[in-house]
């Protein structure tokens, strides 16, 4: 159905290009899994199935893709490929731009001209299909990252296309969303589609599953079979080994600080007629690492937006290092409190990383070499110091997220919080980053970390605090919580991924 020959790519600005004399046949009704590394190529290889690459975004195109018989650049840009093809973007949020959730399904389905009956039918189906139906009056954007997956899936769903691409569509669900997404992927597949998911983690898909293509640089390594991937460690092959895990220690100060780092009174926060957060109550202090659990919408991200003044209280305080952050500006409290989004992109607008960088320590009055050494330090931490200039955008996914870190710790702030700091990183730099946020630790740092990734917190956090439909249900230190017999993963709304 989709046939690529020969096909490289290099985006319009880049010196070396990011996919390399692909040769590629996706069949009718298989379903294909593409995985590697971080920059292996695989949302460029997305884009480029999907049509987007000729008649978006442009570039250095060398080869050709055929669809249907057809080469696509032969089609009348997306607005005819999208009638065959959907794809789900890594990320969700830039494919949402209505203002509430049905309206947001709706608008694919009145494109394709249906009947009012066969709208509203299709509509009710596929909101339930994808369990979004009682968020149909949200406005996207007040919708935590798994919502926000949730909703892109339901709108491109609802098209019935013959070809569905979803890159990294389940990287910021808890377990029970991807069981959910599963078991939706395994009845389009029984239905006939034609089904490729790019990621990072596709173990949860190998069951159903018919070939495994693995990139590398921007080359295919190995086209394998479910079952002999299995017994086929990217890493090993590679010959990668992980870091050894730092010995666990809990390093609580409460009874040594008279002041907490972050203290929470009384917090309630409302989107419209939905209660986000209610009555929460909390105190973090200096020195801690804290992981903050929950399934998608318990309200995670709207806590820790209350952390630098994103959000402000509907009512009760919010103390940052002695700071309300009802009153007090935000241009001060970034000086304390440095804040990774869900999304890294909601971070980067300029046009090379060094300026990037720049941006945030020209706001706080850091300029000169000592930003110079700031951008160098922070680049190095994160393993981007070759980068310098280049134009954001054209990072993998992981190094996006490398970026955002490293623009918020050149600004050295005493709190860190990270919001899904190992979404769209493979294991090794899951690994790589933990180990880095040990590090900030050690150094001083306060570090607050929302997370699906169970492994990350039983290896990491010393202290875990769970929240449910906007409360704190469970707060309590990793070696506590570890050895609890009735541990499991549907509790904390996490993953081993």
């Amino acid at each position: 159905m989709i046939e690529l020959k020969d096909f490289s790519y290099t985006y319009g600005t880049a010196e070396s290009s990011v996919l390399e004399k692909i040769n590629l046949e996706v069949k009718q009704g298989e379903l294909l899994l593409v995985t590697g590394h971080s920059a292996a190529g695989k949302t460029t290889l997305a884009l480029a199935m999907a049509g987007v690459l000729h008649h978006e975004i442009g570039g250095r195109i060398e080869g050709e893709i055929i669809f249907k018989n057809r080469k696509i650049v032969e089609f009348d840009g997306m607005k005819e490929l999208s009638r065959h093809i959907g794809m789900v973007f890594d990320d969700a949020e830039s494919q949402l731009i209505f203002t509430s959730v049905e309206e947001e399904i709706r608008s694919g389905l009145e494109n394709r001209g249906y009947s009012r009956k066969e709208l509203m039918r299709r509509l009710k189906e596929v909101m339930e299909f994808c369990e979004v139906r009682h968020l149909r009056n949200r406005a996207p954007h007040t919708l935590s990252g798994g919502q926000k997956q949730k909703v892109a899936l339901a709108a491109t769903l609802a098209l019935d296309t013959e070809v569905l691409i979803l890159d990294e569509a389940t990287a910021e669900l808890d377990t029970k969303a991807v069981r959910r997404i599963f078991s939706i992927l395994k009845r389009l597949k029984e239905a006939g589609k034609t089904i490729v998911i790019i990621d990072h983690n596709i173990e949860d898909f190998l069951e159903i599953g018919d070939r495994v293509v693995l990139l590398e640089q921007g080359k295919i390594k190995a086209i394998k079979s479910p079952a002999d991937f299995t017994a086929f460690s990217p890493d090993s092959k590679a010959g990668i080994t992980e870091p050894a895990r730092p010995a666990f220690s809990v390093s609580y100060k409460k009874g040594k600080e008279k002041q907490p780092v972050i203290s929470v009174r009384n917090l309630t926060q409302r989107y419209g007629e939905v209660l986000a957060l209610d009555n929460i109550n909390l105190e973090i202090y200096s020195g801690e690492l804290v992981a903050l659990l929950g399934e998608n919408g318990s309200g995670k991200t709207t806590l820790v937006k209350h952390f630098n003044g994103l959000l402000r209280p509907d009512s009760g305080d919010v103390i940052i290092k002695g700071l309300d952050t009802s009153v007090t500006p935000v241009s001060e409290l970034v000086k304390h409190t440095g804040l990774v989004f869900q999304n890294p992109d909601n971070m980067l607008f300029e046009d090379t990383i060094e300026a990037e960088i720049a941006f945030g320590l020209n706001n706080i009055s850091i300029n000169g070499s000592e930003a110079e050494k700031a951008i160098s330090d922070s680049l190095e931490l994160v393993n981007l110091s070759k980068k310098l200039r280049v134009f954001p955008r054209h990072l993998s996914r992981g190094e996006r997220q490398r970026l955002a870190v490293a623009c918020v710790i050149a600004m050295k702030p005493e709190l860190i919080v990270l919001d899904e700091p190992t979404t769209g990183l493979d294991a090794r730099e899951s690994d790589s980053m933990m180990q880095l946020v040990r590090k900030l630790q050690q150094e001083g740092h306060t570090i607050v970390m929302v997370t699906h990734n169970l492994q990350i917190v039983k290896d990491h956090a010393e202290r875990i605090i769970r929240m449910e439909a906007g409360k704190i249900v469970e707060d309590t230190g990793n070696r506590e919580y570890a050895g609890r017999e009735q541990i499991s993963i549907e509790q904390v709304g996490g993953t081993c991924a």
